[in-house]
């Protein structure tokens, strides 16, 4: 029997929409081969979360979210299709979750204890995973608490004799306070951040300020080491210092140059995280600089005569 030609067409674009169908279904996060069990949650506010988005148990996929309605009252419906051999907990939490430094959104289920399982059709408690502010919050206050202490350090560089190493100083101070104003830009990635990441950040951001509370808590020594540079008879001493305000600015330098970046969206916070390099000249430069301190501190004479700190008592 030979098959028209309109039947052959008729065919082909019944064909095609069923595959349309049944694709514009699983970007819907729809199944239609699958007998999945549906659940539900309702949320104040959904941060970013769309369907189609993955359902996870310890990051482990078990579903996907398939629906959302806005309700009369403002609330957000969610619907999500759960494949039926996994067994929920009646006291299960669905909770709306970033899983990865861009924010990307899934919903995580904290399995509950209960012996009662979960119906098809069923309402699951509801979460949201912290908002971001309590987390970047103690960061921005370090952030203030540097930046108040460089305003200090600037007024120490005034009267420098050395006009080459005076704007080499002022170069790293004014990197060091526009980075602090490129992380305070940045810290809406701190979200994703756990466990090494997060101690990783905080290593850096305590270098930064063990730098910064070195210039402001020393200002008026190295103000004065750096006015008589050139009259420093020990050349140890005067290389020494040289070499570690190099390092210093050096560091605090490429620390701009990577917050820079991130801040004007070309890249995440794990530019910053994961520059070996970077971490460890600010570790290294931290290092130097406490070095260095100490040694003013109980070998001034090295650096500058003692009259210079203070005068003589009287008798």
């Amino acid at each position: 029997m030979k098959i028209s030609n309109e039947t052959k067409v008729g065919i082909l674009a019944t064909v095609a929409i069923v595959l349309l169908f049944i694709g514009y279904s699983f970007l819907k996060g729809n199944d239609v081969f699958s007998s999945d069990n549906t659940y539900y949650a309702t949320y104040e506010a959904v941060d970013g979360l769309t369907p189609s988005k993955p359902v996870l148990v310890n990051g482990y996929q078990i579903g996907r979210v398939s629906k959302m309605i806005l309700l009369p009252d403002g609330k957000i419906k969610t619907e999500f299709k759960i494949h039926s051999h996994y067994d929920v907990p009646k006291n299960t939490i669905a909770r709306i979750s970033s899983t990865d430094l861009l924010g990307s959104k899934a919903i995580v289920f904290e399995m509950g204890n209960s012996k009662e399982l979960a119906k098809d059709g069923d309402f699951l408690a509801s979460g949201v995973q912290p908002n971001i502010m309590d987390k970047v919050e103690p960061i921005q206050k370090r952030i203030e608490t540097i930046t108040i202490k460089l305003d200090s350090t600037l007024s120490v560089v005034n009267n420098v004799l050395d006009k080459q190493f005076q704007d080499d100083f002022k170069r790293s101070i004014h990197s060091i306070s526009t980075s602090l104003k490129n992380v305070e830009g940045i810290t809406k990635d701190v979200e994703g951040l756990v466990g090494d990441e997060k101690g990783r950040l905080n290593r850096i951001m305590a270098n930064l300020e063990s730098i910064t509370s070195n210039f402001s808590q020393n200002g008026e020594k190295i103000n004065a080491i750096m006015s008589n540079l050139n009259n420093i008879t020990d050349k140890a001493a005067r290389l020494d210092f040289e070499h570690t305000m190099n390092k210093v600015n050096a560091a605090v330098n490429d620390f701009q140059e990577i917050t820079g970046k991130i801040n004007s969206g070309k890249g995440s916070i794990g530019l910053l995280l994961n520059d070996e390099a970077l971490y460890n000249n600010l570790n290294n430069a931290s290092k130097e600089m406490d070095n260095l301190m100490k040694d003013v501190k109980e070998k001034p004479g090295k650096y500058i005569k003692l009259s210079i700190f203070g005068k003589k008592g009287e008798k």
